[in-house]
């Protein structure tokens, strides 16, 4: 049996590239293939399967079955260090890198880091025969570095399950009762606690909306925190605006609380600068929450014409783009449906056909058959 074995820095629970990575092993099983997942660190918790690379004879696992490596790049690690040292063909599924500078000035190390992970994504150009990516974008980058035969395949994201999660009921009744008895929209935002991903600029349009509409809009921001120097910060600067009672926190949270959060939602917004893919954009359409996102990097291929784009992320702009939204029943309509149609175009079928693909095209440059 020929065998694509899936190598990994951290393979971790509710992790978009952990998830993806199991449903890569499943559609690889599916095509008859033999597929294990392996990684740097195993988080407890993960799902089950995964083995970390101080257990696996690499040298025995090829010489049972030939293989193909593919490795999963989305920071700097040793761990790409072993992957190409293991003998036999290799692959790459790209899942961008975060530019250095826009983490860096608040948490060094992490500059550090992310600055490792991008010479190191350079240097590998000689070794992956094929380099996967989550988006166009990212695929651009990779023929920049200067990568042979690329080939896009979005995260496999099941998101038909998402509307159907039950919600922790007693969180969502008190949000909703919140929210009758203040009026006013409900904001909200999900994605780790960095600088980049732009929750200062969200607070900003909270302030803004505000005070251009008089109404009593609150914003939550769900995450766990990426840099404990910018949360303190942020924190601070919406306890300096006054509005500690209309912003929420959450850190990380469990699959009940946030479909609690997008029910409660009325609009999802975005002022992220820096997107590979965007995973929770998809999420909220799932959701039926219209979204507003700053059009940058991967966000425009990510929502397609599901979302209300702007230019700029200026609260004044931001504010205005979330008031359309709250306010025009009709454009709710129309992007709940072109939400529908986009993430039957990204949904798990279609990227899984598109790996499949991807993988038959591997396997054959490097002469294997299922």
């Amino acid at each position: 049996m020929v065998a694509v074995h899936q190598v990994l820095p951290v393979f971790a629970p509710r992790d978009a590239i952990g998830n993806h990575t199991v449903a890569v092993r499943r559609a690889l099983q599916a095509m008859g293939l033999a597929s294990e997942i392996i990684a740097g660190e195993v988080v407890a918790g993960a799902p089950g399967g995964a083995r970390t690379t101080r257990h696996v004879h690499p040298g025995r696992l090829a010489l049972a079955e030939p293989t193909v490596w593919l490795y999963h790049a989305s920071t700097g690690s040793p761990v790409a260090e072993w992957w190409a040292e293991l003998p036999g063909p290799k692959a790459l599924d790209y899942h961008n890198i975060s530019p250095p500078e826009v983490v860096g000035p608040w948490e060094p190390h992490v500059g550090v880091e992310l600055e490792h992970g991008r010479r190191q994504l350079a240097g590998l150009a000689e070794v992956a025969g094929w380099a996967l990516a989550d988006s166009a974008y990212n695929e651009a980058e990779l023929i920049g570095l200067g990568y042979r035969r690329t080939a896009v395949v979005p995260i496999l994201l099941d998101t038909a399950h998402l509307a159907d999660c039950a919600p922790d009921e007693a969180l969502l009744g008190a949000l909703m009762d919140r929210k009758a008895a203040e009026g006013g929209p409900d904001l909200l935002f999900v994605s780790r606690v960095l600088p980049h991903k732009g929750q200062h600029e969200l607070v900003k349009a909270l302030a803004a909306y505000r005070l251009a509409y008089g109404q009593p809009a609150r914003l939550t921001l769900v995450g766990a925190v990426g840099s404990a120097r910018y949360a303190g910060a942020l924190t601070d600067f919406v306890d300096e605006l006054g509005l500690g009672d209309a912003v929420t926190l959450t850190g990380s949270v469990d699959a009940a609380e946030l479909a609690a959060r997008f029910r409660a939602a009325d609009v999802y917004v975005s002022a992220s600068e820096h997107e590979g893919f965007g995973v929770p954009l998809l999420e909220a359409m799932a959701h039926g929450v219209p979204v507003v996102a700053y059009a940058a990097a991967a966000v425009p291929e990510t929502v397609g014409d599901a979302a209300v784009l702007v230019a700029d992320r200026s609260p004044a702009v931001l504010a205005s783009a979330v008031h359309r939204v709250v306010g025009d029943e009709a454009l709710r309509a129309q992007l709940a449906g072109a939400g529908r149609r986009r993430l039957a175009e990204l949904g798990i079928g279609p990227s899984t056909h598109r790996l499949r693909d991807a993988v038959n095209r591997i396997l054959a440059d490097a002469g294997l058959t299922p």
